[in-house]
């Protein structure tokens, strides 16, 4: 009985925390633009500030949660993809996609991740997100340089920059989808801009 109620107890934490994620998710893709207080949160997740803060010590804290949370979704689905899929234009593609993707389907998270809704946040909080970027360049550059010396492409030009160009092109998306208020979505006719995007790597070859 009383294990039985401490696991529901510790159930019931962790719902309470995802539901508070969900709702700032959900603010943040309702009120483009502004700002979001803990007092409005609260009011929307239908409970005090005080509940909030027994939750996520501040703020920051909840906006890395849903950094954490965009982390473990991209790059945990960019392993699978890694250990599935063959060929350097297959793994290429499919990495980009994800990215798009995830955004398509978290808009408010979106914002978090272009720093959109962080101003006037912890500036830790901005070095991470810019990490998060980072680390796809890097694993961008990584699949194309594995992809020559296997030989499955010749690229005459800079692989380096080619992942920074193709990185730069995802977050260009990304922040059309929020300027545009999530009217233009960032996976939008992707595979016609993957054909134009490919040609341009392997034009060379």
């Amino acid at each position: 009985m009383s294990s039985n109620g401490s696991t529901q107890g510790k159930a019931s934490k962790i719902n309470r925390k995802e539901q508070i994620l969900q709702v700032l998710a959900m603010e943040l893709e309702r009120n483009p633009g502004e700002r979001i207080t803990t007092a409005g949160l609260a009011r929307a997740v239908g409970v005090s500030e005080a509940a909030l803060y027994r939750h996520f010590p501040s703020k920051a804290k909840m906006f890395e949660a849903l950094i954490e949370f965009s982390e473990e979704s991209v790059f945990g689905l960019i392993n699978k993809v890694l250990a599935e899929q063959d060929g350097v234009f297959a793994q290429v593609e499919r990495i980009t996609a994800i990215v798009l993707g995830f955004s398509a389907k978290n808009p408010g998270i979106t914002r978090v991740l272009l720093g959109d809704a962080l101003i006037g946040e912890h500036e830790r909080l901005l070095k991470r997100t810019d990490q998060f970027f980072q680390r796809i360049e890097t694993q961008l550059r990584q699949v194309l340089r594995e992809g020559e010396l296997k030989g499955q492409f010749h690229y005459q030009g800079n692989i380096g920059y080619f992942a920074e160009i193709l990185t730069s092109f995802m977050e260009g998306q990304l922040s059309r989808y929020v300027r545009t208020r999530f009217a233009r979505k960032p996976d939008e006719n992707w595979p016609l801009k993957w054909l134009f995007l490919v040609k341009s790597l392997t034009a060379d070859s």
